[in-house]
């Protein structure tokens, strides 16, 4: 029995964008988080907020489970994102920059949800602003790198 097709194992095509999205979320994760410890801006706050989740806004998450969430999403964005790179058949340098461009697209819609909460930067901090594209510039650079790798090839 063949398991590999086209030089892509169906077991890379799954684990790849399984640890390319969680290690991406954590450096975006950690980024802010550093960002926020330093400068009091609340963009990891801003990362983890889910007050304008209809069913999510009621509970009260703990942080490790708000992570988690954010972690679930950096995972599917990643699969999503491998799905059309793979279709698309992209070589290695324009991974990288297709990825970062569709995390910094991510980072413009997103920012605006900081309107929703209280608890958030104001839409007008350019600091804020600042910080959160630059860690979804992170985002996007981190997981293009482990993306744009095939098996056997080193990070």
């Amino acid at each position: 029995m063949n398991l590999v097709r086209g030089g892509r194992s169906p077991i890379n095509v799954k684990i790849k964008p399984l640890v390319a999205g969680l290690i991406s979320g954590i450096a975006l994760g950690l980024f802010l988080k550093l960002i926020q410890s330093i400068t009091s801006i609340k963009v990891y706050t801003l990362l983890l907020n889910v007050d304008y989740i209809p069913i999510l806004k009621d509970l009260k998450l703990s942080e490790v489970v708000e992570f988690g969430l954010h972690i679930v999403i950096s995972i599917g964005l990643a699969f999503v994102m491998n799905f059309y790179i793979i279709r698309k058949d992209f070589h290695r340098e324009a991974i990288r920059r297709f990825v970062i461009r569709i995390s910094l697209i991510v980072g413009l819609l997103l920012y605006p949800t900081t309107l929703l909460s209280e608890r958030t930067p104001p839409i007008t901090s350019a600091y804020a602003f600042l910080f959160w594209m630059a860690g979804h510039w992170i985002y996007g650079f981190v997981l293009g790198r482990n993306l744009q790798y095939k098996e056997g090839e080193r990070v």
